[in-house]
């Protein structure tokens, strides 16, 4: 064992320790830090704005902040691109995180000082969950490498702007940076394509063990990897043992990405945000990832039924239940307040509090009142999957069909399958009949001959990674939005 692997051990050890003693006090926790971000915040813009001096219990943080989203917020982000300071937070933001919204345009995400250790040490930590349960630390003395997005910046205002995986390649480790791959110059090629080629060029004979990305550009650089070397990914790096990923469920892609290494490795999941890192997956052996709640966030949740509510409620942590889909509100110490994420989750346990991403308040169908989310469709797929072992789906959307041509609306599936479906007339009623399991608006509306069922469109090869570079966002953190309420995504890719 290398230098590395051996002290990391020790340090895995006192990280768990703590993070057992917060876990133990996570209302109290929760609560000291929402007084703390008050008051920090008291003597900023937003904070004489919203009277934060007359803030005494979570009933008057409700009452004087409410719940917002980036266009709600942007007049006091405009201030501190204009140069003001104390706008959001006390001084400056250390960075602004660049981000694409679909609504919004550019969306400049503040990270302070004070911010920026909730985004680099959360991602340590959940790697030294790891080494303290399973013992496995090896992986640190190889090669790791991390898919992300250009470390290139620029200013505005005087406030270094990048993308937010960008502004983490800055902020890794001195003790990594000897292992780390790509090199610093090969991850600020913009065009992905070009990226990637080099990015094999640069790992091809590295003794890789850690691999990190979104899924499907993991999959995208493991399929290059094939068809330059003819073998699987295990024969190319024997060392290569475990996987990390974030930004989407990974079911839909484990069949194909386990195909393509030839053999099955550990995973841990990630839950960052340009807004946060918010939890991560603290256990092989347990569902969900670990809710940081000690690391200046104070979360609140709102029913994902009343999120569109004018009155919405909102819960703090000790008001949650488990098995309902809540959408995600954070206050952070970056100066975000009463800000939705857009994500909601699920608790899947209360000591301690474990979430699964169940997906976007924003991506749904509804366009009878059905109220489609992502994790009924994700579950749908999963259980088709189950059913014919030998499916490998590379990637899948879903949109409503409301004026066919002839006969009922229906839902449409577009699906890439790596591997199709011996019997696709079976996998079509797998799907179905799970959805409306699962959801028993749908099953009225099927029921009632609203709605025909659900039909499936097979993609030709490459038609999400041409649909995703029409659209200038192939590679990086970009994902493909699982299901929407109409039909834009739907169209363009009948196109391909």
């Amino acid at each position: 064992m290398g230098v590395r692997s051996i002290l990391s051990k020790p340090i895995a050890a006192y990280i768990v320790a703590q993070q057992k003693k917060w876990i133990a006090r996570s209302a109290e926790i929760q609560a000291e830090w929402r007084e703390k971000l008050i008051s920090q915040a008291q003597n900023t813009t937003f904070g004489k704005d919203h009277y934060f001096k007359d803030i005494h219990s979570y009933e008057d943080f409700k009452h004087a902040i409410p719940v917002r989203d980036y266009e709600d917020l942007k007049p006091y982000i405009n201030q501190i691109l204009a140069g003001k300071e104390n706008v959001l937070w006390k001084g400056k933001p250390l960075y602004f995180a660049k981000t694409s919204g679909t609504t919004s345009g550019t969306k400049y995400i503040p990270i302070s000082q004070d911010s920026i250790h909730n985004h680099i040490d959360s991602a340590r930590n959940a790697l030294l969950n790891y080494i303290n349960e399973s013992g496995k630390a090896k992986f640190l003395d190889n090669k790791l490498i991390f898919l992300s997005g250009s470390p290139e910046m620029h200013e505005n205002a005087g406030i270094k702007t990048g993308r937010l995986s960008g502004i983490s390649t800055h902020h890794v480790p001195a003790y990594l940076q000897s292992n780390r791959l790509p090199s610093y110059e090969t991850n600020c090629i913009e065009d992905w394509e070009t990226k990637l080629e080099k990015i094999i060029d640069e790992t091809i004979n590295q003794p890789m063990s850690l691999i990190s990305g979104i899924p499907p550009w993991v999959q995208m650089y493991f399929d290059r990897i094939q068809a330059r070397t003819g073998k699987k990914i295990k024969d190319v790096f024997p060392s290569f043992d475990l996987f990390v990923y974030g930004g989407v469920n990974f079911e839909p892609y484990r069949a194909k990405l386990y195909e393509s290494i030839g053999k099955k490795i550990d995973s841990i999941e990630f839950f960052p945000a340009s807004e946060g890192f918010f939890a991560y997956q603290d256990s092989q052996y347990e569902e969900g990832m670990l809710l940081l709640l000690n690391t200046g966030i104070f979360y609140e949740f709102i029913p994902a039924e009343e999120f569109f509510n004018e009155n919405p409620t909102r819960l703090s942590i000790e008001q949650v239940e488990l098995g309902k889909n809540y959408a995600l509100i954070i206050n952070n110490n970056a100066g975000l307040w009463g800000y939705s994420i857009g994500d909601t989750v699920k608790f899947v346990s209360l000591n301690p509090y474990r979430v699964i991403v169940s997906g976007r308040i924003k991506h749904f169908i509804s366009a009878f009142g059905e109220h489609v989310i992502g994790e009924e469709v994700e579950k749908a797929m999963k259980y088709a999957c189950q059913r014919q072992p030998e499916v490998e789906i590379v990637e899948f959307t879903v949109a409503p069909m409301v004026a066919p041509n002839e006969g009922l609306p229906y839902h449409e599936w577009l699906i890439e399958f790596a591997v199709p479906p011996k019997d696709m007339e079976l996998f079509n009623n797998d799907l179905d009949q799970k959805m409306t399991e699962l959801n028993v608006y749908y099953d009225d509306l099927i029921v009632g001959s609203i709605l025909k069922k659900l039909v499936i469109t097979p993609l030709q090869k490459n038609a999400f990674i041409d649909y995703m570079r029409s659209q200038g966002k192939l590679g990086g953190q970009n994902k493909v939005p699982r299901l929407s309420n109409d039909r834009k995504i739907a169209e363009a890719l009948a196109k391909k």
